[in-house]
């Protein structure tokens, strides 16, 4: 089990910042759909009954938070008003 999932992540953040940078409507989009994603899995949790241990509650909720951050950057570059 070596470094494999940090060079995916990377991977994955380099993309989404490469994106972004040429194209802010498809970062919009794939920042959206990714925090839809997460979304429904806090859904899952709180509106279906799913069942987590905590450590999975908190790591859901986290992801979420964060693509939630990523979704309104992206937002923001689109209406032209970075911070």
């Amino acid at each position: 089990m070596g470094g494999g999932g940090a060079q995916q992540a990377r991977r994955y953040t380099r993309s989404m910042t490469d994106t972004a940078a040429a194209d802010p409507k498809q970062a919009y989009r794939e920042a959206y759909a990714d925090w839809q994603r997460h979304l429904a899995g806090v859904h899952d949790l709180l509106l279906e009954g799913k069942r987590l241990p905590p450590e999975q509650i908190k790591g859901l909720l986290n992801r979420e938070a964060r693509a939630k951050e990523r979704y309104d950057a992206a937002r923001r570059r689109l209406l032209g008003i970075e911070e």
